[in-house]
């Protein structure tokens, strides 16, 4: 049934405007793939929207972002002009391989 969608949109600051800990990244992971990503195809495009973000650090990020990376294919980041959001992004593919 979910199979077959083709782009899945997932709004980051519906998990509010600072996402700095590892363990509400996990929780935020935990959330996406119990309702948004269940089922999902690999090749499905997954747009991570980072508008309404205030600070982003690696911890969360890791937690959420490199995951959904090593499980979708097409990964399209959204709104990702904030310092913080860059900075973290950096950090995640100098350190955790992350390739988007």
């Amino acid at each position: 049934m979910l199979g077959n969608i083709k782009n899945m949109k997932i709004e980051l600051k519906k998990f509010g405007d600072m996402l700095i800990s590892r363990p509400s990244g996990r929780e935020a992971f935990l959330a996406m793939s119990a309702y948004l990503i269940k089922d999902l195809d690999k090749n499905t495009e997954i747009e991570i929207n980072f508008d309404g973000v205030k600070v982003l650090a690696p911890s969360w990020a890791d937690e959420v972002i490199t995951k959904l990376a090593e499980q979708f294919k097409n990964i399209k980041l959204l709104n990702i002009n904030n310092a913080s959001i860059k900075v973290t992004l950096k950090t995640l593919q100098k350190y955790s391989g992350l390739k988007i």
